[in-house]
């Protein structure tokens, strides 16, 4: 163990990466996060890791990423063994370390009673390091297996399945039905939440190790099913969900009314200088977003980026509670809400301030 160990938790507070000035980044669509973050604080959050008997961590995380080792590596300042032991469970760190909600926080044993260890910001910081030194190159497999398969859809699933693969010797097409490869991470999720060249050197990566990419081919629709089960000894289904979540009830009709992703995706769309059939975009409108998740915060956030007049969020779930109550005890998610007073631990004020995955959102009106 680190020298800062086991008693890191007691030494050092819980310092995650920062977010720029929200006055600062309203204006732009770079992504909301502090650019620069000091090796020697991330480190000291590492430290901060107990290395549990039973790492509750690892149960919150949804691909069991393995947290309590690369948090003390990255305590002991080796970064490279961090990043080698972080691709044993993700091909994409940075999908994860930049977008995902981290459950794994509120799951950390220290939110029992203080502040969790700032795992999603050390995740993002090991796999950073790992482009700006240079340590993630491509790595085609050694041999082939003469085995052809088809990965249909390209994003984190489609792509991590066709690394996977590929690496193992099989020769790995990859189809998408949009005119670029990285799905939900590209088309899906805003520019000032995951900046695009991050997918398109993982792109480039999988490229290089012997991954073919096919654009514009929807299976089922411009290619039959058949066509490659005729084609290729296997075939991986990946896609997404594609159909959002209605609301059936009176005025649903009227005009100005649009589905959340097909917002997204055509501000997207914008953004990378696409064209755009029928455009949308909030500048100078009401706007009210249904859904109280990530993705409505996405559409909040994007259109404020667009000169929105006003922007009102409506969730279906009632209020939750500024403190636990005894049906949500730890490590479960908190569904807590509301500014916390000072007598509160930090656990829930850090915990307070974590969108929760389960609030699906349905649409926005203009």
């Amino acid at each position: 163990m680190s020298e800062n160990h086991p008693d890191g938790f007691l030494k050092h507070p819980r310092e995650a990466i920062a977010y720029r000035d929200p006055a600062a980044r309203i204006g732009d669509y770079k992504e909301v996060y502090q650019e620069t973050w000091e090796e020697k604080r991330l480190a000291a959050q590492g430290a901060r890791c107990m290395d549990c008997g039973v790492p509750t961590c690892m149960g919150g995380c949804p691909i069991g990423n393995i947290i309590p080792e690369w948090n003390d590596l990255v305590s002991r300042n080796q970064w490279l063994e961090a990043l080698e032991r972080l691709h044993a469970t993700n091909n994409f760190p940075e999908f994860t370390g930049y977008t995902c909600p981290a459950p794994c926080e509120p799951a950390c044993t220290l939110a029992y009673n203080d502040s969790p260890v700032a795992i999603k910001s050390i995740e993002r910081a090991i796999v950073d390091r790992g482009w700006d030194e240079g340590w993630i190159v491509p790595e085609p497999p050694a041999r082939r297996t003469g085995r052809k398969v088809a990965v249909v859809g390209s994003g984190p699933a489609g792509l991590a399945a066709a690394q996977q693969l590929n690496r193992a010797g099989h020769e790995v097409t990859v189809f998408e039905r949009d005119d670029e490869i990285g799905g939900l991470m590209t088309y899906g999720i805003p520019d000032f939440k995951f900046a695009k060249f991050r997918v398109a050197r993982r792109v480039d990566q999988l490229s290089r190790e012997g991954v073919a990419f096919r654009t514009n081919v929807e299976v089922g629709r411009t290619m039959p099913l058949q066509t490659l089960r005729d084609e290729f000894d296997a075939v991986c289904l990946a896609i997404g969900a594609q159909q959002p979540r209605d609301v059936p009830m009176p005025g649903r009709d009227m005009g100005g009314i649009v589905f959340a992703m097909d917002y997204l995706v055509k501000e997207n769309r914008r953004q990378a200088g696409k064209e755009i059939s029928d455009p949308v975009s909030a500048k100078g409108r009401n706007v009210v977003v249904l859904g109280g998740g990530d993705t409505g915060a996405d559409c909040v956030a994007t259109a404020h980026r667009q000169g929105a007049k006003q922007v009102v969020q409506i969730s279906i779930n009632t209020k939750a509670p500024p403190e636990r109550n005894s049906g949500n005890p730890w490590p479960e998610w908190p569904l807590i809400s509301g500014r916390p007073t000072p007598r509160k631990r930090a656990a829930r004020r850090n915990s307070a301030s974590i969108p929760s995955p389960f609030s699906t959102p349905t649409a926005m009106a203009m």
